[in-house]
Formats: C-alpha cells, sequence, structure tokens
C-alpha cells in the first residue's frame, strides 16, 4: 500500500508526532535542515502569538488560542513513543455560553460553576481562567522554520513562554518508521518526546520537571 503524501500546512489523516523542548538543538537543526527537501516558502519562517489555557487535572486536552480561535485537540494514544492527537473542536470569540459548557470547560476537566452570561468575549473568557484556582493562561510566541525530511513534516523554533524563551524541535508523520528514521537521521533518537502542554506546565512550574536537555 503507497504512503499517503504529505504536504506542510495541508490536512491529512491524524499524524504521529515526535516532539521536544528544551535550550539547545543547534546541531540537531543543522542536521535537519541539510538533509530536508525543499519546501514552500510560507513555511521558511512563521510567527504566532498564541495563549494556552492549562489545567491542573488535565493532561490530555490540548487548548490554544490564536486569533481570537479556540482549537482543542485530544491525545488519542502513544505508539513507540510517539504521540497521537486529534482535533476535538474549534470555536471562536466571543463564543456562546453553550459551546462553553458543553465543549470547552469539559475539556478542562474542572468545574466552572454556571456561567451566568449567553456570551464571553475572549477577555471575559480569560478572567474565568484567572479566577480559578486549577486554570491558567500562558502567553507563548512562536517563531518557526519549516522542514521536510523523509516524508515527514519538521520544524524547529524558537518558542517563549511568558517570557521565558525555549527552543523546539519535532518530526510528524502518518507513518512512524519514517519519524524514527528522521529521529535517528538528526541525532534525537535518544531525546525525551514533550508535547507543547507538558513543555508549557514544566516552564510555568506547573509540573516540577526540566525541560529535554537542561
Amino acid at each position: 500500500m503507497s504512503k499517503d503524501k504529505l504536504n506542510i500546512g495541508e490536512a491529512s489523516k491524524p499524524r504521529f508526532e515526535f516532539r521536544t523542548f528544551g535550550q539547545d538543538f543547534s546541531h540537531a537543526h543543522y542536521r535537519m535542515s541539510r538533509l530536508s527537501v525543499p519546501v514552500p516558502e510560507k513555511v521558511w519562517e512563521r510567527h504566532s502569538d498564541e495563549i494556552y489555557i492549562l489545567s491542573r487535572t488535565n493532561d490530555v486536552n490540548n487548548t490554544k488560542i490564536r486569533d481570537g480561535k479556540m482549537d482543542i485537540k485530544t491525545f488519542i494514544k502513544t505508539v513507540d513513543g510517539l504521540e497521537q492527537w486529534n482535533p476535538l473542536m474549534k470555536g471562536e470569540f466571543p463564543m456562546k455560553k453553550e459551546m462553553l459548557e458543553k465543549e470547552v470547560i469539559p475539556a478542562f476537566q474542572v468545574d466552572m460553576g454556571e456561567l451566568t452570561k449567553e456570551e464571553y468575549t475572549l477577555e471575559e473568557f480569560l478572567q474565568l481562567v484567572k479566577d480559578h484556582p486549577e486554570l491558567e493562561s500562558a502567553r507563548v510566541h512562536k517563531q518557526r522554520f519549516g522542514y521536510m525530511v523523509n516524508d515527514t513534516i519538521c520544524e524547529f523554533g524558537y518558542v517563549t513562554i511568558n517570557g521565558a524563551k525555549v527552543a523546539t524541535i519535532n518530526s510528524e508523520s502518518t507513518e512512524i518508521e519514517d519519524i524514527k528514521k528522521t529521529m535517528a537521521d538528526v541525532g534525537l533518537e535518544s531525546v525525551e518526546n514533550i508535547n507543547y502542554l507538558q513543555a508549557i506546565k514544566r516552564v510555568t512550574g506547573m509540573i516540577d520537571k526540566p525541560l529535554a536537555n537542561e
């Protein structure tokens, strides 16, 4: 059976991913850049500002807000140390009370009580998060450089989390063996797999654990 061809920036069936965070991946980044086939100019370098919502009681739903739109992904499974995440919901602010109660708040696995307004702006929602003892928001800036190695979508990036700057590097594909080959080719086969949710919790102190190479 032939493999699905992956194109950067385009949707595909659910992918598996290796990602890690730390202070220095310059050697792996150099090898990734040299091994990469040419990629579209639009992914050479990308910047974005995002807000992640962290819950002390949840490690399986990853919630981020970018340009006033909410995106929640849920953890599906781990295979050979690689994680698979699927979209859980997408929404836009202002957001209806019903969507918050039925789709957003359950993803945090906390009790936020009864909402009193029929619709919430982003600022009002972030205030709800700030007022809840089990929730936190983190402001994240991403500078990402895109590559493609062994038919896997790759990136190296600098991520600033509430002012703390760390490095990240990843490889993702629908094909597990392609990711494992890429990890070996760039020298990451012995590095811990750390997803965005875990990394931000470690940087903010919600989880007392260091990043991959600190």
